[in-house]
């Protein structure tokens, strides 16, 4: 059985002659920055390679301070102690929620949990 549907569609419309609106200049940056000017792209690409540079070096300072954690682990430990001083823990997450607030505790935990090991 063959159904027939009537021709009721239209062709859609041809666009409209005249000039086609240009898209905003962007710089080739754009792609990776998001910036829409060649000084803005600019910008955020040195701030990028500062953020870069701080990033290695918090990096740094968390592996130094996982190496003195695990030489103080080890000497409580061999002085028959636990590896872990919760009431310690507690001042070092203190002292990131003063200085950062909630977000702090969190990076505080990250830290704790990076330094203490497995528990």
């Amino acid at each position: 059985m063959t159904v027939t549907t009537p021709a009721t569609a239209t062709t859609p419309a041809a666009p409209a002659a005249g000039p086609r609106p240009s898209a905003p200049a962007v710089d080739p940056a754009g792609d990776r920055t998001g910036a829409r000017t060649p000084e803005a792209a600019d910008v955020i690409s040195g701030a990028r390679e500062r953020i870069d540079a701080l990033d290695d070096r918090i990096i740094g300072l968390v592996q130094e301070r996982m190496a003195v954690s695990a030489v103080i682990q080890e000497a409580r430990i061999s002085s028959g102690g636990r590896r872990v001083n919760l009431s310690r823990e507690m001042e070092v997450l203190g002292h990131y929620r003063e200085a950062l607030g909630k977000p702090g505790t969190a990076l505080a935990m990250t830290l704790l949990e990076l330094c203490r090991g497995r528990i």
